[in-house]
């Protein structure tokens, strides 16, 4: 998942919704095939959660749904002024169509971790049932405007006390480690410890090996869930020779979720609690 705000996008609404980063674009005509496509190695998981931005072209999120996808997590919004502008119509139809929904914040430098988390929560109006996350991640079109540590232990707090509820911390393993990590091979400073607000937030890791590496903060916990797909290119695909499509969307990141349908419900409806 990575920052696509600045990218050209089409016509807003159902022509043009965006993602933040998954498969390929299908060949014309294919759909999802969910018994062919489980997962070829031991890491166990629900393959039905899929995660899009406005960047992302969405024509049928029936379809969707009819894919055996089952939720979504949608971009909210960027920093502390920018909102996706496919958000909320796009919540509408995929609630219609049957999906659990959820957003995520991609956080930045530029504003303090609880001016973001206000804006996050005005954007993303999180019923009990929707689950909410924060992308914390290099910021790699602006180096200098990556969030930092103490920024996002601030939106996770402010999260948690106008919620009462903890968002799900996407990040990959080297960047909670604090190592170096991206094209540009940046680095969060410090590790997120065992210690941190931050570690105590269900961990939506971003790992597109055969098996993904636990960082160190969730070593007893392990991933909630796991984006084995993202960014359109088969070298960020963790199994199989090529991305899956799911119809009614042009592309997708495919997340694994740490349990069976019925534990995804419960998660789900608990607003990201396991009930």
């Amino acid at each position: 998942m990575i920052s696509r705000r600045n990218l050209l996008v089409g016509a807003a609404g159902l022509t043009l919704p965006s993602l933040a980063g998954c498969g390929g674009t299908p060949p014309k005509g294919a759909g999802f095939d969910h018994a062919a496509a489980q997962p070829r190695h031991s890491v166990p998981g629900l393959d039905a959660v899929i995660d899009i931005s406005h960047n992302v072209t969405v024509t049928d999120l029936a379809a969707v749904r009819r894919s055996n996808i089952l939720a979504v997590i949608h971009k909210v919004t960027e920093g502390g002024d920018w909102f996706d502008p496919s958000y909320a119509t796009r919540r509408r139809q995929a609630e219609a169509a049957g999906l659990l929904w959820g957003g995520y914040h991609f956080g930045t430098r530029q504003y303090s971790g609880a001016e973001q988390a206000a804006a996050f929560l005005s954007a993303c109006q999180p019923g009990p049932a929707t689950v909410m996350a924060l992308d914390l991640e290099p910021n790699e079109r602006k180096p200098a405007n990556t969030m930092r540590l103490a920024q996002a232990e601030e939106f996770v707090l402010a999260i948690q006390r106008a919620t009462g509820r903890l968002p799900l911390l996407y990040t990959h393993p080297a960047w909670a480690n604090g190592q170096q990590y991206g094209r540009r091979r940046l680095s969060l400073g410090a590790a997120v410890t065992p210690g941190s607000v931050l570690a105590r937030c269900d961990l939506w890791l971003a790992d597109y090996r055969e098996t993904p590496e636990i960082p160190y903060a969730w070593a007893d916990r392990g991933w909630r869930l796991w984006q084995y797909a993202a960014d359109e290119t088969e070298s960020n695909f963790a199994y199989g020779s090529a991305p899956r499509a799911v119809a009614g969307v042009g592309h997708c990141d495919r997340n694994l979720f740490a349990g069976d349908k019925n534990e995804l419900y419960r998660f789900w409806k608990g607003g990201g609690r396991v009930a």
